[in-house]
């Protein structure tokens, strides 16, 4: 076979081409180790940092807030780990199907938690469910569903439940303060977040914690003045007088004589904070220290106090009550009864409008304001609990007569429970007015002298007179085996255009023992409905039960035991007296 000779054009153009193609290789190669050279060297740090960007976060770590506890230590309130599920909008809307397994597995509405996701696309965080029990949560997580995380948080638990509900209020979502001890101690409970740089997986996933920012700082513990025996003690016993009197509401402050302390505070109708349907503001709210009320004739020991600082007076003085009324410009107030001339002590037993008109129009009434305002009323404790009421109580260069004698027996001026119970708190501690607090004290406080020793010692035996007289008012107080000193009260309440003459206000405040008073206490039934509506009917015997008890409790001593007959005990029939004679109960 014979072969061609090869054409030089031929042979030349296929050397030029390789030659082309070799060029090329080394220029895409020379071209590749400059770009991986630049990488490495020149945009390692840009790289990098984007890298972080796309896989380092910093996440907070949550601290939880502080326990509240009572004097002894039992919890009150106290924080519990839960977990809370949020999405990235923009990962988890591009599987529509994913939304719904979401919505399935927190029963939420499927159609609902898809227009969440779609209208943030803008956000990168949101959350879908708050709280879960971490069990709970982890089986969320299990799906498996793009775009889906978990993060720690803190949930308030209240192990008392509704019978310090008002007291201790509660927090919200974000566990910061919204009511009642919480929101005052707010600042005291609430801890600091801390933060930490992570590196995360796809999914969210904590690969390695990286470096700590910030550590957490946990929210202090707050020990409060309360007895937590004491509370659910008040608490049955309040909610007994309510049921069965069939009243509206209810209220309870217990004090502590020496140290101005609270260890109880109660109302009805309450609330479970742990039961978050139950946020109404009609059951929230402690009506102790924040509602106020026309106390009756609780408030006529005062007047005697003014009228022993004076010096006009004393327990030995006779006043005339006859003819068993008095008419002050257009008003004529009347007693029960025709007492004639009687005794203060006797004034106060049987409740004399007529006896306490006279003394408090005999008094200058810038002496009556200033007894007034020294024991409380008027102005806000020192408790600082969130929303408590000042009362009202004008000054008294605006007093007229027949304001004066309306005011003597506990019209025109309102008080709240808690100012109440601090009054006779002070006449207890024998005139040093402690500031209130709720929060347990090593060290009593000196207190601010307001009245007279011997003017509290005078008006303390003839507070007692109110339980251990014959016919007394305040009778169904007696507590076996201690000596009591307190007050009945009785008030039309207040509706538009005047006074209602069936709507009534019970109350009764006193101290215990009075021979030594160590406890103070205040109680208001609102709207008895039962039949039954005097304070010393409806109100007394709460105060027997209640304080009787916290004596036992405590190991306070007994003093001389007042002896009440069975035959002296008052009636039912004695005891559905006319509507017009209410204030003297």
């Amino acid at each position: 076979m014979i072969r061609r000779p090869e054409r030089p054009e031929v042979s030349r153009s296929f050397r030029w081409r390789a030659h082309c193609a070799l060029g090329l290789l080394t220029l895409a190669a020379a071209g590749l180790t400059w770009r991986a050279v630049n990488l490495q060297l020149v945009d390692h740090g840009f790289l990098s940092s984007q890298g972080d960007a796309r896989f380092t976060r910093v996440v907070s770590i949550p601290a939880h807030r502080g326990m509240i506890a009572d004097r002894y230590g039992e919890p009150l309130a106290l924080s519990t780990p839960v977990d809370s599920i949020w999405v990235n909008p923009r990962q988890i809307a591009a599987a529509t199907e994913q939304i719904r397994r979401l919505a399935a597995a927190l029963h939420l509405d499927p159609q609902d938690l898809e227009q969440r996701v779609t209208s943030n696309l803008d956000r990168e965080f949101l959350y879908v469910e708050r709280h879960l029990a971490p069990a709970e949560a982890e089986r969320v997580k299990d799906l498996g569903i793009p775009g889906v995380y978990l993060s720690r948080e803190y949930q308030r638990y209240y192990p008392a439940g509704e019978v310090s509900g008002q007291l201790l209020g509660f927090t919200d979502v974000d566990d910061e303060g919204q009511e009642g001890v919480e929101l005052a101690f707010d600042h005291w409970l609430a801890g600091e977040d801390g933060e930490k740089r992570v590196i995360q997986d796809r999914y969210g996933r904590v690969v390695e914690d990286v470096e700590s920012i910030r550590q957490a700082r946990p929210g202090q513990d707050l020990e409060l003045s309360i007895d937590l025996k004491l509370q659910y003690l008040a608490y049955r016993e309040l909610k007994r007088a309510v049921l069965e009197q069939r009243a509206r509401a209810g209220s309870l402050v217990l004090l502590d004589v020496q140290t101005g302390e609270v260890l109880a505070m109660v109302n009805q109708p309450a609330f479970n904070p742990n039961d978050r349907d139950q946020m109404q503001p009609d059951l929230y709210r402690n009506r102790a220290a924040t509602d106020i009320l026309e106390p009756g004739s609780a408030i006529k020991p005062f007047f005697v106090a003014a009228g022993l600082a004076s010096g006009e007076y004393s327990d030995r003085s006779i006043i005339d009550t006859s003819p068993g009324y008095i008419k002050v410009g257009a008003r004529i107030f009347p007693d029960e009864q025709d007492l004639g001339r009687v005794d203060i002590a006797t004034i106060l037993a049987k409740s004399s409008n007529v006896g306490m008109a006279r003394i408090a129009l005999s008094l200058a009434p810038q002496l009556i304001w200033t007894t007034l305002t020294d024991v409380g009323f008027g102005r806000v404790t020192a408790s600082g609990f969130p929303g408590e009421s000042a009362g009202l109580l004008s000054d008294y260069t605006h007093w007229r007569p027949i304001g004066i004698a309306t005011m003597s027996h506990g019209y025109g001026v309102s008080v709240t429970a808690l100012q109440l119970a601090q009054a006779y708190a002070t006449v207890g501690a024998l005139g040093m007015r402690r500031p209130v607090t709720l929060v347990r004290v090593e060290d009593p406080p000196p207190g601010e002298r307001v009245l007279a020793e011997p003017v509290c010692r005078e008006l303390l035996g003839m507070l007692e007179s109110v339980v251990a007289a014959e016919g007394a008012t305040g009778k169904k107080a007696a507590i076996p085996g201690y000596r009591v000193a307190g007050k009945t009260g009785t008030a039309w309440k207040a509706t538009a255009g005047g006074y209602s003459t069936n709507l009534y206000m019970s109350v009764f405040a006193g101290v215990a023992p009075a021979s030594h008073p160590r406890l103070a206490a205040a109680v208001v039934i609102d709207e008895p409905g039962a039949g039954l509506y005097y304070g010393g009917d409806v109100a007394a015997p709460v105060f027997a039960a209640v304080v009787g008890s916290a004596l036992r409790l405590l190991g306070i001593p007994p003093d001389e035991a007042i002896a009440v007959p069975a035959d002296e005990q008052p009636s039912a029939a004695s005891l559905d007296r006319a509507p017009g004679t209410l204030a003297r109960r």
